[in-house]
């Protein structure tokens, strides 16, 4: 029997990538906002997630399963990387 993973993130929470997601130039540890959560019945529920660059322009808006994501927690520090690192390193 499939489990169906229970994650809660609120609306406009923000959150933590926990993998890359190369097609979309976003790497694990890239903060991005909740602006949107999906519902289906006996599925994991999912997230559309807004990420931005530190000019608070949009880079990206992905939809992913609560399974890649999670909550900044106390020990989380800010980086910063360019877009040039992230087309390089994938």
């Amino acid at each position: 029997m499939n489990e169906v993973i229970k994650l809660d993130f609120t609306l406009y929470q923000d959150v933590i990538l926990t993998r890359d997601l190369p097609e979309e130039e976003l790497r694990a540890g890239d903060v991005g906002t909740v602006v949107e959560r999906h519902d289906v019945p006996g599925r994991e529920t999912g997230y559309s997630v807004e990420f931005f660059d530190m000019l608070g322009h949009t880079v990206a808006v992905v939809t992913l399963p609560a399974s890649v994501l999670r909550s900044p927690t106390r020990a989380d520090r800010p980086t910063a990387r360019s877009q040039a690192e992230t087309v390089l390193a994938g």
